[in-house]
């Protein structure tokens, strides 16, 4: 096309009689149009660096410029509408003004004394619309002047008959499209698609067309000709090959023959004459990509132009010609024609009406960013597209418009929130009444995108997890306060520290910090006059919140300066004067915006934490805590590197490492209560909080003990018992008077046994003593902190003792202390008089009284080793331990042990030999009631043992099927092996089935075999 410089214009002033001259006529406009292009980019690029930081939503068009795109759009609009009125063949044309609105009108013009759109859009009519100047109807310009006479003379010629602008001659010129190019393009399109004026417009791959159609005779010179058919060529790359709405395989025919005609003309004009290869080349590989369908069923539409981005950057530069290219911060009365005129190219770009919207919101917005945002009613009616988006967005959920959706509204938002946050910055005295037009449509926009969505934790009229769509306006508001004064805030530090340098303060922080005072109250007046009477409209406490903020900002800083103050200086009591001033300016702010008795506003009342002057005491109060604290981490650290868990002697059975943790507790607590100040609860519940920290990851060092599962052996396959084995052949012969190895052990001891507590379980009690040493000592700061007078209650109802956690810590720590040292003290310490020997090979020559001299003589030590507090858990621990032993050398013994019916009545006499060790150990250690307890599930194991095995057996089968669910055995039917749960008793199918591998009885030993196949044993 032309030289862009060309642009014509209805700009500029009315010519008066004297200019026209046909030739003067022309000349001149083309001057204007010149030159009022020229601002125009220079305003265009201005604008563009002014918005630097609006993202443009949509992907770039590599291959093709902002030009190309709109030279393209305009040939696309024109095809679409060429059978309406105004866009056939026509002679070039002048423009005047006129003010004669009584002429008759064309039926070819466009006349728009209302427009429904810009009604609708909140937008006002324009006095100078492009409908209302008059073209001139003949082929040229006016009349020139009689030769030598004078321009006003009376025997000018006649005006030829004028009329109004048609909607293709208002297109042309929004569109920045030259009369020749104009021209030229009508000529060309009658002439191709002469005799099909009914043919559809989305069936004509029109960049195709025009290079068939257009001849290098048509252009001023090749190079002109060469650039138009580049844009032609490339716009077929970018929408048949880069962004087709099909995609395409690159590797495919007409694909490689398309590009690789493209690369050519990029270097010379492509030969496009009727009898030319390439131009016919070009055409099948056109026309088969274009008429492509995505399930490859025929079609009746041609995909050259509506892939994306390309339809969208092509709509949208059609959309850009509503904006008056005299003034583009308005909208010409027009653009109902015009608009309706756009949609025919719908089907051509892919455009839906959702998508319409969309564009439409995203033009409008743009056009108020580029502009500089001095039309707030482009804002508006932004927002007003901005509803009918929502009703789009509910009902399209399309992939592709979803994305587009998403795009666009996040650049609207991006931008103004950018200016939201920093308010004050953005929005001078000059335009601070645009918050209330970009307010709405950021809510209107965060609606949209589905951040108003929230999911309850519960609720009167909702279930847990309900999604609700609430009104967060309030806060989206509340964030925007306070963002923008932390901004402002934080500039102001930078300014009153540039300032010092500047004035060479030196060290002088309280001078600085009088500064940022005034400075701070001068913003809080800045933000009560001009912002908050806006944005109480979405925010009703919108003041409040800015007083809040800067509250919050000022006391970091005045927290700052008195953190590094050791002592009150005449300096520091003025720094805190003027703090005191500016707090009552904030309150004073907070004030007005509450109403008293409302629950809100107490809620805000409380974020404002005073600045009094206690409060430096009390920072150092709690710094000091903070380096007690930190020095009884580092002590406890080398605590557990150095501890060994001996006694510190013999009258203090404990760990030394506790007795100085607690007495640094101790003293901590002391010098405390000791400053004189007025404490608080809550310090109080602070230094608490920190020592309790302490005391249980003592505690949790204390109980690393292992678990009592290390200690327990692991069970032996089940076997069937053999009678008359060979092993048991065996041992007769060897030991015929009925000796055992456990006999000998205690043979060579004599009748005075020693006990076999390892040092490793003597450890482990002086670890149960430490912590009830710890306990007790707990309880007593306990009492301390809770009884101490003086302390000022908190506003806050404390919910229970200040060490509640760690004093419902230590017993359970205590429970598995205890519980690791007594199956140590039974299975591993006392093994060989116990599990290892029991019943081994023969009950009668085995039995239980050496082990239980053995215990005696463990218990004996054990209470002697641990604390009066120690010593029932420890008891009641070794019982249970003791049972567990007992009932595993019964059912878990290995097959080295075997029990006939009969031995059931030494066993017995043994358990009750066992149970009273703890019923009469100690003064009342054990509850006689928990050791029967304990020693009913033992009892109910050893009655099984004095059952006939056809009992055991029928007792077996009724166990496994009850537990099994098989109900009644049917015949053939096999019993299932009952898992082994660890939880004895006598009603446990696999207890039973212990008894029976057990059982030195024929009977039970084909059970087993017929019914599990259970090897024997060897």
């Amino acid at each position: 096309m032309g030289q862009q410089t060309h642009r014509e214009s209805y700009s500029g002033p009315l010519p008066s009689a004297a200019q026209h001259r046909k030739d003067y006529s022309y000349n001149y406009c083309h001057h204007r149009c010149h030159h009022y292009y020229s601002d125009q980019r220079q305003l265009e690029f201005a604008s563009k660096d002014e918005a630097h930081d609006l993202v443009f939503p949509f992907d770039k068009l590599e291959r093709l410029s902002p030009d190309d795109v709109r030279e393209c759009a305009y040939e696309i609009f024109f095809t679409a509408c060429r059978s309406s009125p105004g866009f056939g063949v026509r002679q070039t044309q002048s423009f005047h003004w006129s003010n004669h609105e009584n002429e008759p009108k064309s039926p070819n013009v466009v006349m728009s004394p209302t427009s429904k759109v810009k009604r609708a859009l909140g937008l006002k009519m324009l006095k100078r619309s492009p409908s209302r100047r008059m073209v001139s109807g003949g082929s040229g310009g006016p009349s020139s002047p009689v030769n030598g006479g004078s321009p006003f003379h009376n025997s000018t010629p006649p005006l030829r008959p004028r009329r109004p602008m048609t909607s293709a001659e208002i297109m042309r010129q929004q569109m920045k499209v030259t009369e020749h190019n104009d021209n030229r393009l009508r000529k060309t399109i009658m002439r191709t698609l002469v005799g099909q004026a009914g043919r559809r417009a989305e069936t004509i791959i029109l960049p195709l067309e025009l290079l068939r159609h257009l001849k290098p005779s048509e252009f001023s010179d090749s190079n002109e000709y060469h650039m138009w058919q580049k844009r032609q060529l490339r716009v077929l790359e970018v929408g048949l090959l880069t962004h087709p709405s099909i995609p395409v395989a690159k590797a495919t025919t007409f694909a490689m023959r398309l590009r690789d005609i493209i690369r050519s003309g990029e270097f010379k004009p492509i030969d496009t004459g009727k009898n030319s290869d390439t131009l016919r080349s070009l055409s099948n590989s056109v026309v088969s990509l274009a008429w492509r369908s995505s399930n490859g069923t025929p079609t009746d539409i041609s995909h050259w132009a509506d892939g994306s981005p390309l339809n969208i950057h092509l709509y949208t530069s059609l959309l850009q010609a509503i904006f008056d290219i005299r003034d583009d911060t308005l909208v010409l009365d027009e653009v109902d024609e015009l608009l309706e005129l756009m949609k025919k190219t719908w089907s051509i770009l892919g455009i839906t009406r959702p998508i319409h919207n969309l564009c439409f919101t995203w033009v409008l917005f743009q056009q108020y960013v580029v502009t500089g945002q001095i039309e707030p009613d482009l804002l508006c009616a932004t927002h007003a597209m901005l509803s009918e988006v929502a009703i789009d967005a509910r009902r399209e959920k399309e992939s592709f418009y979803v994305k587009l959706l998403t795009s666009v509204l996040n650049s609207i938002l991006g931008w103004a929130e950018k200016r939201l946050i920093d308010y004050h910055e953005y929005f001078q005295r000059g335009n601070i009444s645009q918050i209330e037009n970009i307010v709405p449509v950021v809510l209107s926009v965060s609606q949209i995108l589905g951040e108003d969505l929230t999911i309850s934790d519960d609720g009167e009229l909702g279930k847990k997890g309900d999604i609700s769509i609430v009104d967060s306006s309030g806060d989206r508001i509340d964030y925007y306060i306070r963002s923008s004064i932390k901004s402002a805030f934080d500039k102001v530090i930078e300014s009153v520290n540039a300032r010092a340098i500047e004035l060479g303060i030196k060290g002088a922080f309280s001078e600085i910090l009088l500064h940022v005072s005034q400075e701070t109250e001068d913003l809080a007046m800045k933000e009560r006059e001009n912002f908050t009477p806006m944005l109480q409209k979405w925010h009703p406490k919108a003041g409040a919140v800015a007083a809040m903020m800067l509250h919050s900002c000022y006391g970091h800083v005045l927290r700052q300066y008195l953190g590094d103050m050791t002592s009150l200086t005449r300096e520091t009591v003025e720094v805190l004067q003027k703090a005191e001033k500016v707090e009552k300016v904030l309150l004073q702010m907070v004030v007005e915006d509450c109403t008293e008795g409302e629950d809100n506003d107490r809620k805000v009342m409380k974020e404002m934490v005073p600045y009094e002057v206690d409060s430096i005491i009390l920072n150092l109060l709690r710094k000091w805590i903070n380096e007690l604290l930190t020095s009884g981490k580092d002590y406890l650290q080398r605590a557990k590197e150095t501890e060994t868990w001996n006694p510190k002697s013999k009258s203090e059975p404990y760990a030394s490492s506790v007795v100085e943790l607690v007495k640094c507790a101790k003293t901590v607590v002391e010098q405390f209560f000791k400053i004189p100040i007025g404490i608080t609860e809550d310090i109080v519940q602070e230094l608490a909080d920190g020592l309790q920290s302490l005391f249980q990851d003592y505690m949790m060092f204390i109980a690393a003990c292992g678990t009592k599962q290390s200690y327990i052996p692991s069970l032996p396959p089940l076997t069937r018992c053999n009678r008359d084995s060979k092993f048991i052949k065996l041992w007769k012969k060897a030991a015929p008077c009925g000796v055992n190895p456990s006999d000998m052990d205690h043979i060579t001891e004599g009748h005075h046994p020693r006990p076999s507590t390892s040092r490793g379980t003597q450890r482990l009690y002086v670890r149960l003593n430490t912590l009830h040493y710890l306990h007790a000592h707990i309880n007593t700061l306990e009492k301390t902190l809770s009884q101490t007078p003086g302390v000022i209650p908190s506003n806050r109802k404390r919910s229970g003792p200040y060490f509640d956690v760690i004093n419902s810590s230590i017993p359970a720590a205590c429970q598995h202390v205890s519980e690791v040292a007594a199956y140590r003290l039974i299975f591993l310490d006392s093994n060989s008089a116990f599990y290892g020997s029991l019943y081994l090979d023969d009950v009668p020559n085995a039995r239980i009284k050496p082990a239980l001299r053995i215990l005696k003589q463990n218990i004996t030590l054990m209470t002697t080793l641990l604390t009066d507090r120690a010593q029932a858990l420890a008891m009641k621990e070794v019982m249970k331990a003791s049972f567990d032993a007992f009932l595993m050398v019964l059912l878990a013994g290995g097959s080295s042990r075997v029990f006939n019916r009969s031995d059931h009545v030494m066993i017995q006499e043994d358990f009750e030999s066992l149970n009273r060790v703890f019923c009469t150990c100690g003064e009342g250690l054990i509850a006689e009631n928990l050791v029967e307890r304990e020693a009913a599930v033992v009892e109910g194991v050893i009655a099984l043992m004095g059952q006939t095995t056809e009992q055991l057996m029928e007792d077996f089968n009724t166990a496994t099927c009850e537990t099994s669910g098989i109900g009644v055995m049917g015949d053939g039917q096999k019993l299932p092996m009952p898992p082994t749960t660890g939880r004895w008793n006598r009603s446990d199918p696999n207890t039973i089935l212990r008894v029976l591998c057990h059982r030195n009885d024929r009977s039970a030993n084909l059970f087993l075999k017929r019914t599990f196949q259970l090897a024997k044993r060897r």
